[in-house]
């Protein structure tokens, strides 16, 4: 009789032993894909965060405003923007764009007051660049030309204000002067990042400009790019466009060229594939235990198929086969059950807000987990070979018991 047949035999008479290898396995698979799907979720949260929130996938800047950034260097600006940024839009690619201005500043109310830290932005152009619409907790995004503002929901929580109240703003002023401002809290925004909830503002560009004494002017341009677009080239095109057009005093700077946020990304993806690779062992050693378990557990087995002939090479290639059949089987129903649990997951998401409180890191409140084919079928395939490879060893073993030894040891 063929040895594969054999194996499938077996695997059919011992109905308990095999449902106990194939849910070894299953349990393996399915945790690595759910694994691996966080991973990815949290990578792209974290990239989608840097460019929509800090670096964009192009940032435009003065050319010394990174080095001076920790002073507020509102004087090392982007003087006539809006020509900037018709020469930006010009190329082929970009997606949308940003012009804001950033800046610390104090808010009071009445007697009491509380850091901040400002952002004025257009919100007529924002609403192509991040769906802040979809981001409103309450009320309705500031106008502009009008002496209104938007609070981050933790900040407005942490100060007692809501809708329709007054705040005052002091900051430092482009010329190093201090200015203050009253503004209407028009509404609340839920920003995905904790850290971002508890001191992010919004006022419109144009009052932002007015209060810095910016005049015709803005702190950076992010730009994002339409798919398949590499920021790179596109940074250079700029960097050239930039120095052939009168605008030499700025530079343009591909996000992966940004040390922050590259170097973060580099960390986060080396710290998700150690993660990965301690559950990849973890898993394997569950199911080489349970294989191993399985085959020891049959030494009189061996023994009695050895008295009737069959050699230790062979006895090997059937633990093989049958190890390799109930793996493939685990796999499978692991993955797909995996990738059952994953796509719900993916709609509703995990809820990172306790584990995120008070850590300024770019990774949003809530992770939505994302499948990817190629470390799906990896994880079917690792865990097919390892069930089948873990059965080597113990069956080698095994089968170097002589028939005797082997019937005396139950």
């Amino acid at each position: 009789m063929k040895l594969a047949q054999i194996a499938f035999r077996n695997i059919r008479r011992n109905k308990r032993r095999s449902i106990l290898s194939i849910t070894a396995t299953t349990i393996a698979a399915m945790a690595i894909v759910l694994l691996f799907s966080l991973i990815t979720g949290m990578a792209d949260n974290m990239k989608y965060n840097l460019q929509t929130y800090y670096t964009g996938e192009v940032r435009v800047r003065n050319r010394m405003f990174d080095k001076n950034e920790d002073m507020n260097p509102l004087h090392l600006r982007i003087t006539g923007y809006s020509n900037v940024m018709e020469t930006i839009t010009s190329l082929d690619g970009v997606a949308s764009v940003s012009p804001r201005i950033s800046f610390p500043a104090m808010i009071y109310i009445g007697e009491k007051n509380y850091k901040g830290m400002g952002m004025g932005v257009d919100f007529n152009l924002e609403k192509h660049y991040q769906d802040m619409e979809a981001a409103l907790a309450l009320g309705r995004l500031p106008e502009k030309g009008k002496k209104e503002v938007l609070l981050g929901v933790g900040l407005a929580e942490e100060m007692g204000v809501a809708p329709g109240d007054k705040i005052t703003l002091v900051a430092g002023t482009m010329r190093r002067s201090t200015n203050g401002i009253t503004l209407r809290i028009t509404g609340l925004i839920s920003f995905p990042v904790s850290a971002m909830n508890s001191k992010f503002f919004l006022v419109p560009l144009d009052t932002t400009r007015s209060f810095l004494r910016m005049g015709d002017s803005v702190s950076e341009i992010l730009i994002k790019l339409q798919e398949k677009t590499s920021s790179i080239e596109i940074e250079k095109t700029l960097n050239k466009l930039f120095q052939t057009s009168g605008f030499e005093d700025i530079g343009a700077t591909s996000w992966e060229h940004i040390p922050t946020s590259y170097t973060f990304m580099k960390m986060a993806q080396a710290a998700y594939n150690i993660m990965a690779l301690v559950f990849f062992i973890l898993a394997s050693s569950v199911i080489i235990n349970t294989t191993m378990m399985v085959i020891f557990e049959r030494v009189r087995e061996i023994g009695t198929i050895g008295a009737m002939g069959m050699t230790g090479g062979e006895i090997v290639r059937l633990f093989f086969l049958e190890a390799a059949y109930l793996g493939v089987l685990g796999s499978l129903f692991g993955v797909i059950i995996g990738i059952i649990i994953t796509i719900p997951l993916s709609k509703t998401g995990f809820s990172f807000g306790a584990a995120m409180e008070g850590v300024s890191f770019e990774i949003s409140d809530i992770i939505y987990p994302r499948l990817s084919m190629k470390s799906t079928i990896v994880v079917f395939f690792y865990s097919s070979i390892i069930a089948a490879l873990s059965s080597l060893f113990p069956s080698r073993r095994a089968s170097r018991i002589t028939p005797a030894e082997a019937l005396r040891s139950i």
